[in-house]
């Protein structure tokens, strides 16, 4: 959603249909407490909707009606709410990617079809799905790094970069076995990346497609992208010959600046 001027009240946001999504149930009770939950349930609202420097402990708090110090008792600092959002919504959408993977090997196993094709299928399909389930939460984890602290980013873009490499994994593999084009691995997978993070910024449940709908529509985009007819300069195992950065978080440039961009992947 847009950012505004004036900053939404806590109020605003709770009632704010959009939103309303699934990332609530991010973080685990056992993990963080009840209480713990709540104001990480509220913290993610804010920062979506008014950003990382413009909300404040007491936004938080208020936001499940506590007082401003409510907040110290179970986060240290206002940047260790935006890591533990941001560190969880990275982790978790990296192990439903995975799980894709072992979804995958378990058919293979029963003797279902599992090509290099239902793999990217499936894996495409489960990324977009996750992030508009969660897209508040996405949102954050996209457009909020720059509030982390050095060492803590450098966490988040190890995460990054993992999951960039699982979906590298699966498009070299395609190239190799002749299932795909032969495509230029790192730029479709940026590409494919960002279609399922591009959505959080207009993404809503109440809209006309569902989570699992425009997974469906993704997947099929991201096929298109490496079963044309078009070659690229490529090298052998799947590498493209140019030089810069692989997409996954790496492009943090000279200054921190570059933390704030949308560079895939996520959570």
């Amino acid at each position: 959603m847009a950012k505004r001027q004036a900053r939404f009240t806590p109020q605003e946001l709770e009632d704010d249909p959009r939103l309303k999504d699934h990332s609530p149930t991010l973080w685990s009770e056992a993990e963080f407490g009840e209480v713990g939950r709540r104001l990480l349930s509220s913290a993610v609202r804010c920062f979506a909707a008014n950003g990382f420097h413009a909300t404040t402990t007491r936004d938080i708090s208020g936001g499940v009606g506590l007082s401003p110090a409510a907040l110290y008792v179970h986060f240290p600092s206002k940047e260790l709410v935006l890591y533990e959002i941001i560190r969880v919504g990275h982790e978790r959408a990296l192990a439903h990617v995975r799980e894709s993977e072992a979804e995958a090997a378990a058919e293979g196993a029963t003797g279902s079809a599992t090509g290099t094709s239902d793999r990217l299928r499936l894996m495409m399909r489960r990324y977009t799905a996750w992030h508009a389930r969660h897209h508040v939460a996405a949102r954050v984890c996209q457009y909020e790094l720059n509030g982390l602290t050095p060492e803590h980013y450098e966490e988040i873009r190890e995460l990054r970069r993992r999951t960039n490499e699982v979906f590298r994994e699966v498009v070299a593999r395609g190239v190799a076995d002749g299932s795909f084009a032969r495509v230029d691995v790192n730029r479709v997978v940026r590409g494919m990346l960002s279609l399922g993070i591009d959505l959080v910024r207009w993404y809503r449940l109440d809209g006309t497609d569902s989570p699992d709908e425009l997974g469906e529509f993704y997947a099929d985009l991201a096929l298109k992208m490496v079963t044309g007819t078009g070659t690229t300069d490529t090298a052998p195992d799947g590498r493209s010959g140019r030089t810069g950065t692989s997409g996954n978080g790496s492009a943090r440039g000279n200054g921190r600046k570059a933390r704030g961009s949308s560079v895939p992947a996520t959570g």
